[in-house]
């Protein structure tokens, strides 16, 4: 897998600028507009070069976040969707939590690429397709929602993927990206550590390493702009909370490198800052779009 080297800084995606270096090899950032590439290049299905990702152990740390996360989303979804609106995608499903609160209110579909995640997602009885968006789709398949969860930023040929978005969606349908956010606290905390030299904070943001890193970041700005292109308009943008009591212990856990007194007392230590983070703009963002 490729996780270094130097960027091709070439043009902006969103606005034409010339990106410039940015804090390392593989990163660079568009001064115009914020936006910000990584030249990272995934390896999903391929052998890992190094310890594989524990799925028991990640879904322990971020279920509960992304359970909570996931109802607001489909509570979006119902109030914003023309009436009617039935039939929802899920690309990138993963483990099928989004899938799992969906169904309640649509009827869903997923796509994964990663075979063994959604090989376990199938195994639980959920309706899940191997393979990539759009290929896995059939002919001629269209939905009325089409939702992106932490997905969007791991595809290098975004734009590419948008145009498939406005011709899957049915006439007046959303497109839901739920992504990080380049104004976000932790990342920008993450970015001020890297210049003075510490850059495992911003490296892991990036994901550099696993099977999928990140290759964009936006901020509902540039987003909102670099969709707009496609034939969508913004109908809704919000942030969805980064920290969230319930599951933080299991969070900090699955992390690693600490126990006993040591991770008790940086448990105390988050939960004590989550009402101060309400000051600052949260990590995560979601961006509804509508097709026009």
């Amino acid at each position: 897998m490729k996780t270094n080297g130097d960027h091709d800084h070439m043009s902006c995606i969103v606005c034409g600028t010339p990106q410039t270096a940015g804090l390392a090899g593989w990163h660079a950032a568009c001064r115009g507009c914020g936006y910000e590439s990584a030249a990272l290049q995934g390896a999903i299905n391929e052998k890992p070069l190094g310890a594989p990702v524990d799925e028991d152990e990640r879904e322990l740390g971020l279920k509960a976040l992304r359970q909570e996360n996931f109802r607001d989303i489909v509570e979006l979804a119902g109030a914003l969707a023309r009436p009617g609106a039935h039939r929802l995608l899920d690309v990138g499903c993963a483990h099928g939590w989004f899938l799992e609160t969906a169904r309640e209110r649509f009827d869903v579909l997923g796509i994964e690429p990663d075979a063994v995640v959604g090989g376990r997602t199938l195994a639980r009885g959920l309706p899940v397709r191997q393979g990539y968006f759009p290929d896995a789709l059939q002919a001629g398949e269209s939905f009325d929602i089409i939702v992106f969860n932490d997905v969007i930023e791991h595809i290098p040929d975004i734009r590419a993927a948008l145009d498939a978005c406005h011709a899957r969606l049915g006439e007046g349908g959303l497109l839901i990206l739920n992504l990080p956010n380049s104004a976000g606290f932790f990342y920008r905390l993450s970015k001020t550590f890297a210049k003075v030299g510490w850059r495992s904070p911003f490296e892991r943001l990036w994901q550099k390493g696993l099977p999928s890193p990140h290759v964009h970041y936006f901020r509902p700005a540039n987003l909102e702009r670099l969709v707009g292109r496609h034939g969508f308009a913004c109908v809704h943008s919000q942030e969805l909370p980064s920290l969230r009591a319930k599951g933080l212990l299991e969070r900090i856990r699955c992390a690693g490198g600490m126990s006993g007194p040591s991770l008790y007392l940086q448990y105390v230590a988050v939960l004590c800052s989550i009402p101060l983070l309400r000051l600052f703009p949260s990590d995560i963002i979601v961006s509804v779009f509508r097709k026009t």
